[in-house]
C-alpha cells in the first residue's frame, strides 16, 4: 500500500495530524499499537486528570458550603463512580477520534510501526507484518513516565501517572516524588478527596520551569491546605513495607528522615518513546533519545516529520504535539506554514489555585539584558474572584520598558489555565502593553485581573 502520508502514534499531535492531512486530500494512514485512539493525554494524562480535578473541586465545595450559605450533611465521596465517569468521558472522545478518522477518510492500522527506510513503514500485528510505502512519514510516538533506577511500577504501592489514575481506592496517604506539574496536580487531586500527601522536589522550589513569584505562592497556598512539602530534597532509598512504602530522605538541611505512606508517585518527567522504532534505519539524528527537527518539524530523513513528546527541545505538551503536526502537514502539503514561536506556548497547570504562563519569566527576560518593568494585580482585589470565594493568587506582566512589548504573563489563581488565553493572543498578536490596557473586559469577570496587571505595568491599576 503506498499513501501521501503515514502517521505514526495516535496521541493529540499525531490523530490532529492526520485529519489536517484528510482535510488538505492527503491519501492518509494513521498506525497505533493501543485499541483505542487518543494516546497519552486522552487515557493516562490530560483528560483523565482534569475529569478528577474537576471532581475534586466539586467535592470540596461539599466539604465546605458554609461560606456559600449552604448545609450539607453527611456528603459521601463514591471514588470508584468518580472514576467510572473519568472512564466514560475517555472512552466518548476515542470513539469521537475513531469517527473523525472515517469522516476525513483516514485509514486507521492497528499494530506496531518502525521505519525501515526510504519512505517504508513495517506494522507489526498479531496477525504478521505488512510493508507500507509513503510519500511523507511523521514520527508521533509520545512519551512514557520516568522511572527511579531500580523501582518498578506496580498496581498498588508504587505508581506512575498510569496506575494511580485506575486504583479503585483513595489512599490514606500519598507520597510524591517531583513537584512538576504532574506532581503537584496529583497532590491536588488527592489532598482534596482526603489523602495525606507530601511532595518531595529536588530543586529549591515548586513548578520549576514557572516564574519564581508563582513557585512561592503555589508553596503557600499548598501549606495552607495542608500539603507538607520538601523542596532540595534528595529520595535517598525506596522499600516497599506491610503498610505500602518508606523513603529515607535527605532534606535540604542536611538531616535525614524517614517518609512512609500508603502509595508512592513517582513523578520524575518523561522520557520520549523512540527506541524499536526504526530509527537506525533512517539518517534521523538523536539528542539523548529526542529527535532533532528543524522549524518545519523535519528530521534529517528526507520526508521524516517528528511532533510532539519526541521531539528536542520543546515541552511535552499535548497543544504543541497539535501544533506541530499542523506545521508538518501545512509543509508537506504545500501550504503556508508558519513554525511554532516557543516563547508563545502557554504551559498551564491544573492545581488548586491553577496555574497558566507564556512567555519569559521576570528572571530570563533580566538574564536577556531586557529592561524590565512588571506589572502584578492580586485577586483579593477582583470581584468575580471574591464571589467564587477563591481570591488567592495574581496575574503578573513581564514588559519591555521601552518599547511596552509584552515578554511574559504568569497567573496564578482561580481558572488561570483560562485566563492565559487573552496573554497567549495579545503576544501573538504583537499587541504592546498600551494596547491591552485599552482593551476593555468586562465586569466582573476573573479576566479583568489581567487587564489590571496590564495597567499595574505603569502603576495605573485601579484596584490595588
Amino acid at each position: 500500500m503506498s499513501y501521501d502520508l503515514i502517521v505514526i502514534g495516535s496521541g493529540p499531535g499525531g490523530y490532529s495530524a492526520a485529519i489536517r492531512a484528510g482535510q488538505y486530500g492527503l491519501k492518509t494512514a494513521l498506525i497505533e499499537k493501543s485499541p483505542l485512539l487518543g494516546g497519552t493525554c486522552l487515557h493516562v494524562g490530560c483528560v483523565p486528570t482534569k475529569a478528577l480535578l474537576h471532581t475534586a473541586e466539586v467535592w470540596d465545595y461539599f466539604l465546605n458550603p458554609g461560606p456559600q450559605g449552604i448545609s450539607c450533611q453527611d456528603p459521601r465521596l463514591d471514588y470508584l463512580k468518580v472514576l467510572e465517569r473519568k472512564n466514560k468521558i475517555v472512552t466518548s472522545h476515542a470513539k469521537g477520534i475513531e469517527f473523525l478518522m472515517k469522516k476525513q477518510k483516514v485509514e486507521v492500522i492497528r499494530g506496531y510501526g518502525r521505519l525501515k527506510g526510504r519512505g517504508q513503514v513495517e506494522v507489526l500485528t498479531d496477525g504478521g507484518t505488512q510493508t507500507l510505502e509513503a510519500k511523507n512519514i511523521i514520527i508521533a510516538t509520545g512519551s512514557e513516565a520516568r522511572m527511579i533506577p531500580g523501582l518498578t511500577a506496580d498496581e498498588k504501592t508504587i505508581v506512575t501517572n498510569i496506575e494511580i489514575l485506575s486504583r479503585p481506592q483513595v489512599p490514606k496517604s500519598l507520597l510524591v516524588i517531583g513537584a512538576g506539574a504532574v506532581g503537584v496536580e496529583f497532590a491536588s487531586i488527592f489532598k482534596r478527596f482526603g489523602s495525606q500527601v507530601t511532595v518531595f522536589e529536588m530543586l529549591p522550589r515548586l513548578v520549576p520551569v514557572e516564574d519564581e513569584d508563582v513557585s512561592k505562592e503555589l508553596e503557600r497556598q499548598f501549606k495552607k491546605q495542608g500539603i507538607n512539602l520538601e523542596t532540595g530534597a534528595k529520595v535517598l532509598e525506596v522499600q516497599r513495607t506491610a503498610e505500602g512504602v518508606s523513603l529515607q530522605v535527605q532534606l535540604a538541611s542536611g538531616k535525614v528522615q524517614q517518609f512512609d505512606g500508603e502509595m508512592l508517585l513517582v513523578a520524575v518527567g518523561r522520557k520520549p518513546l523512540t527506541e524499536n522504532c526504526g530509527l537506525e534505519n533512517t539518517r534521523v539524528e538523536l539528542d539523548r533519545g529526542f529527535v532533532k527537527v528543524n522549524q518545519y518539524q523535519q528530521t534529517a530523513e528526507p520526508g521524516v516529520y517528528a511532533i510532539g513528546d519526541v521531539v528536542a527541545g520543546t515541552p511535552q505538551l499535548a497543544h504543541v504535539a497539535t501544533m506541530e503536526g499542523m506545521v508538518a502537514v501545512a509543509h508537506m502539503a504545500g501550504k503556508t506554514a508558519t513554525p511554532i514561536n516557543k516563547t508563545r506556548i502557554p504551559g498551564c497547570t491544573y492545581t488548586e489555585p491553577g496555574i497558566g504562563s507564556v512567555g519569559l519569566t521576570e528572571k530570563q527576560a533580566r538574564e536577556k539584558g531586557y529592561d524590565v518593568k512588571v506589572g502584578k494585580f492580586p485577586f483579593a482585589g477582583n470581584s468575580k474572584a471574591s464571589i467564587l470565594g477563591n481570591h488567592g493568587g495574581f496575574v503578573k506582566v513581564v514588559a519591555d520598558a521601552k518599547y511596552g512589548e509584552i515578554l511574559g504573563v504568569h497567573i496564578i489563581g482561580p481558572h488561570a489555565y483560562e485566563l492565559i488565553a487573552e496573554a497567549v493572543t495579545a503576544m501573538e498578536a504583537e499587541a504592546t502593553v498600551e494596547t491591552m490596557m485599552s482593551t476593555i473586559h468586562a465586569h466582573p469577570t476573573l479576566y479583568e485581573a489581567v487587564g489590571e496587571a496590564f495597567n499595574s505595568v505603569y502603576g495605573l491599576a485601579i484596584n490595588a
